[in-house]
């Protein structure tokens, strides 16, 4: 039987979450719609735990989100008419929903989880991700999985100064803001966020504008739980021997603490290494099935809690650093030499090269969303070779962290880039990580400003991307600014936040307990100011402004528009005109029939200042007084005929040629001569009179 609850009061249409009626199968299951925008959202768990493999301690979770074509009355296109690998925004949503939810399941969990959120309808109004959070947290929170939830999630946008809950798509189009939080009663559990540099109080304002409508959305799901909810099953976690962790630690302990502050990352591994060899090599006499795995275990557990407690009784990082302090940056420009614009960020041992590449609007790409299809002009790709961290792996497409990274740097980047209008360019920026140790994708963000600016791009500003870490113990806690890898690693929040001195334009947060406090997320904001702007000033001594010409080796465009009755007559006749006006200058064309702009690209200045003479003279009336660069087309004994614009031709009489006496025209001109020419005359049949020496 299927049970149905609702909530009216958040965003324009009410939120309905059912279970009862849909994949019983599943541990948990249910329906959340929106509008007309509904998501079926699942979670099952395996029966028996999985044997963890050597050296990984990760939770075995697997989140899928997936639209379904057929969901706003579609067929799929291509060849292959149904859906195949995800989409960027599918992988997206997935990591969407698997960033608030991983934390919030046991400690040891080796049962493998699975949540599948699927769209079965969209109203191209309502987003579905939000919905699809939702969704998921109620799924786990009625079955009878652990789960230590259930939490809520919401997006906020700004328009006129007043925020707005569960926006529609159109609402986003028009707001400086688009941010989603989720959260828990008390807590705050992830952020995902677009402005367009806004100050960061207005969005410390907007989380704390969403945190009752996400304690409605959870109340909701515990009164659903209170009905139908199933108990919680008893599961077994992964536990070490503890006789014999209590030995190891023994012996381990003081050489883990001896080892914190000392050397880089590579020299601390290979020390690592050696210890956890030996350690386990003294004790396999006594201890035969003891494997270099549970002493590694041991290592691990040693390392994060000497780690935490030097950093919350001695403010003492791993590498020495202060709490704010930055590493070292280094910053380069214009090091590739063929390139339309580069730069390579450095801070401390995480190094992004950022390459970008300009092309036309055929390079643009298209989007085939639920909310309608859509083209990008601006995309950026990032890329983590396994060189960058020193390992071997076989190379595949995009994973769903290269996505993820690549996506939060292009919301970053894309609100200070100039509009279409004012640079006609679709400008792709790929970034390779050549090094990593901790916050790659803030380093692609500084790599990519250089690069732009490197090329010439007309951005509105600089921006620049940091990282902030937290060690939260009972009573006190450490935000810590630019975050190494093991800080990342054995810390608490991962907070990425992107802009320029103006402000804030993207922002991702991650935990790794079950909330933050506004406190904490109001200091690391302040702390996070604090170094973007060290780092723009870094950044500044290496360019300080976007170049003022671009690459020789990039395509030359110009955009201009004309009256909507004169495209014809630059397409010609079955295309004719823009065939010969693409051969007989070398550029290529195109033409918006939506905003009446003609944009022309060639590879030289000179080819494209004759195109667009051409064109603008063919699309001009031809009027008595104007003087034109004609071709003498055809000699006649009264004259020749020249074309002074594609199609449109007229007549130079003999005595119109020159100021002296010709007795034979083929005396003075010859066909093919370009020549200038002044109109003297247009007859009422259209006929045009042409003159040399009035010219």
């Amino acid at each position: 039987m299927e049970t149905s609850l609702s909530l009216s009061d958040i965003g324009k249409d009410p939120i309905t979450f059912s279970t009862g009626e849909l994949a019983k199968q599943a541990n948990g299951s249910v329906s959340v719609s929106c509008g007309d925008t509904v998501v079926l959202a699942t979670a099952c768990m395996s029966k028996e735990p999985k044997e963890p493999k050597e050296g990984i301690g990760f939770l075995p979770l697997f989140v899928d989100y997936q639209e379904r074509t057929y969901a706003v009355g579609k067929i799929p296109g291509g060849f292959f008419k149904r859906e195949g690998r995800p989409k960027d925004i599918e992988i997206l949503t997935s990591r969407l929903i698997d960033r608030p939810i991983r934390p919030l399941f046991p400690e040891g969990l080796t049962h493998e989880l699975q949540v599948i959120a699927m769209v079965l309808s969209s109203d191209g109004k309502n987003d579905p991700d939000v919905i699809a959070i939702n969704g998921v947290s109620c799924a786990l929170t009625i079955s009878d999985i652990p789960f230590n939830g259930p939490i809520g999630a919401v997006r906020v946008a700004l328009a006129q100064d007043e925020f707005i809950i569960n926006p529609t798509y159109e609402e986003r189009q028009s707001s400086d803001l688009d941010l989603v939080v989720v959260g828990r009663d008390d807590s705050v559990l992830m952020l995902e966020g677009k402005f367009s540099q806004i100050d960061e109080k207005i969005i410390i304002d907007a989380i704390k504008f969403a945190h009752p409508f996400i304690k409605k959305i959870i109340s909701l799901q515990k009164k659903l739980a209170d009905k139908v909810g199933k108990k919680k099953v008893s599961v077994k976690v992964a536990e070490n021997n503890s006789q014999l962790e209590k030995v190891i630690r023994e012996k381990m302990e003081p050489k883990v603490k001896d080892l914190y502050g000392k050397g880089n990352k590579e020299e601390k591994s290979e020390t690592a290494k050696k210890l956890i060899s030996s350690i386990h090599e003294e004790l396999l006499g006594d201890n035969p099935e003891l494997t270099v795995n549970e002493v590694k275990n041991v290592f691990f557990l040693l390392e994060e809690e000497v780690m935490r407690t030097n950093i919350l009784e001695k403010d003492m990082r791993p590498d020495g650093r202060g709490l704010k302090e930055i590493r070292p940056i280094d910053c380069k420009v214009r090091v590739l030499p063929r390139t339309h614009g580069s730069a390579i960020f450095t801070r401390g041992q995480t190094q992004a090269l950022a390459v970008i590449t300009l092309g036309t609007s055929s390079d643009e790409q298209l989007i085939e969303a639920l909310e309608g299809k859509q083209y990008k002009n601006f995309m950026m790709h990032y890329a983590f070779p396994p060189f960058s961290v020193g390992e071997i792996k076989p190379l595949r497409g995009p994973s769903r962290r290269d996505v993820g990274h690549g996506a939060l740097a292009e919301k970053a980047l894309s609100s200070i880039l100039p509009t279409k209008e004012e640079f006609p360019y679709t400008i792709r920026v790929v970034s390779e990580i050549l090094e990593s140790n901790g916050s790659s994708s803030m380093a692609t963000v500084c790599a990519a400003s250089l690069s732009l600016m490197d090329t010439g791009v007309p951005i509105k500003a600089a921006i620049a991307g940091i990282a902030l870490g937290l060690v939260k113990g009972k009573d006190k806690y450490k935000v810590l600014t630019d975050i190494a890898g093991i800080e990342d690693h054995y810390g608490d929040m991962d907070l990425k936040i992107a802009g320029t001195k103006k402000g804030v334009s993207a922002i991702q947060m991650d935990i790794k307990i079950d909330g933050l406090s506004f406190e904490i997320l109001e200091q690391a904001f302040d702390q996070a100011k604090e170094g973007r702007h060290f780092i723009l000033e870094k950044m500044a001594k290496a360019l300080e402004a976007p170049m003022p010409a671009l690459s020789k080796y990039a395509p030359k465009i110009k955009s201009f528009k004309i009256d909507q009755d004169k495209i014809g007559t630059v397409i010609g006749p079955g295309g004719r005109m823009i065939r010969r006006l693409t051969r007989d200058y070398n550029v290529s064309i195109d033409i918006d029939d939506e905003t009446n702009t003609v944009s022309v690209v060639a590879q030289t200045e000179d080819d494209l200042e004759r195109a667009i003479m051409q064109i603008s003279n063919l699309v001009r009336d031809i009027e008595v007084g104007d003087v034109y660069e004609g071709k003498v087309e055809r000699l006649v004994n009264f004259g020749a005929f020249c074309e002074i614009v594609p199609g449109k031709s007229g007549l130079v009489r003999i005595s119109e040629v020159s100021d002296t006496f010709v007795k034979d025209v083929n005396d003075v001109l010859k066909e093919g001569d370009i020549v200038k020419v002044k109109v003297i005359g247009i007859d009422p049949q259209g006929r045009i009179n042409l003159s040399i020496k009035q010219a």
